[in-house]
């Protein structure tokens, strides 16, 4: 039931981010020109924040389901919505996330027509087109509202349903393919192809930290710190050399 409630989860944060930017546009005055918006490498503040937060409307409604309905009623118990001092260990290995992704591109960097630009565009695309308070909000979104939602979602929710699943499989085999399925879930559901390999190896990196700890906190801290470096990385952009960062 917890899979079937992630996947109206997902399904309805897509219809309610639609219906989010729709009025949005309408407030805005830009109805008419909503299809072209849509696909501008740099789409306005408003344009972000309404789709984000339809986003998250659906990944909160399928973690209150869960718990709602086949739970306790409560998100700490269910899904380990709960922190601890220790968690700031996720500080590390929030930025060891980014150095590992970055590490990972660094064979395959050259051989990418375009590729630092086409690997930053996500980022561009959610930060690039803000500015002043406008930036500040995305920034902070992303920061802080982006880590809540989606490990609610695929740490608290996803995760935890897959582990049931597979939990009748002996020994680490199951716990092994829930971690492995939630973080490639994880990376596709960015709809990235270049970064997919990233997100993905990042997701499973989080699924493994939230199975071992049976808490949200430590993931939430290291996916905050891990956007926190790429929201300041297209402020201010490096570049990848063969053997260094980008």
């Amino acid at each position: 039931m917890w899979l079937l409630f992630a996947a109206l989860g997902f399904l309805g944060g897509q219809v309610v981010a639609a219906i989010f930017v729709t009025l949005a546009a309408a407030v805005s005055g830009k109805l008419g020109t909503l299809n072209a918006i849509a696909h501008l490498t740099e789409p306005p503040t408003w344009y972000i924040v309404s789709t984000l937060l339809g986003l998250w409307a659906g990944f909160f409604g399928a973690a209150w389901l869960a718990t709602a309905v086949r739970g306790t009623h409560s998100l700490a118990r269910d899904l380990g919505l709960r922190f601890r001092w220790i968690d700031l260990i996720g500080i590390p290995i929030g930025v060891g996330g980014q150095i590992l992704v970055a590490l990972m591109y660094v064979p395959i960097a050259h051989h990418v027509h375009n590729f630092n630009q086409r690997f930053n565009a996500p980022g561009q695309r959610l930060i690039g087109g803000s500015h002043g308070m406008g930036y500040t909000v995305i920034a902070i979104l992303t920061i802080v509202g982006a880590p809540f939602f989606e490990e609610l979602f695929f740490r608290g929710v996803l995760l935890r349903a897959l582990a049931r699943l597979f939990g009748t499989i002996g020994g680490w085999v199951g716990p092994a393919l829930a971690i492995i399925i939630s973080g490639i879930l994880f990376g596709l559901a960015h709809a990235e192809s270049l970064q997919l390999l990233g997100l993905a190896v990042f997701g499973i990196i989080l699924s493994f930290v939230s199975y071992r700890t049976g808490r949200l906190g430590m993931n939430m801290v290291a996916h905050a710190t891990f956007n926190l470096v790429a929201v300041t990385a297209v402020v201010a952009p490096l570049t990848i050399h063969a053997g260094a960062l980008f």
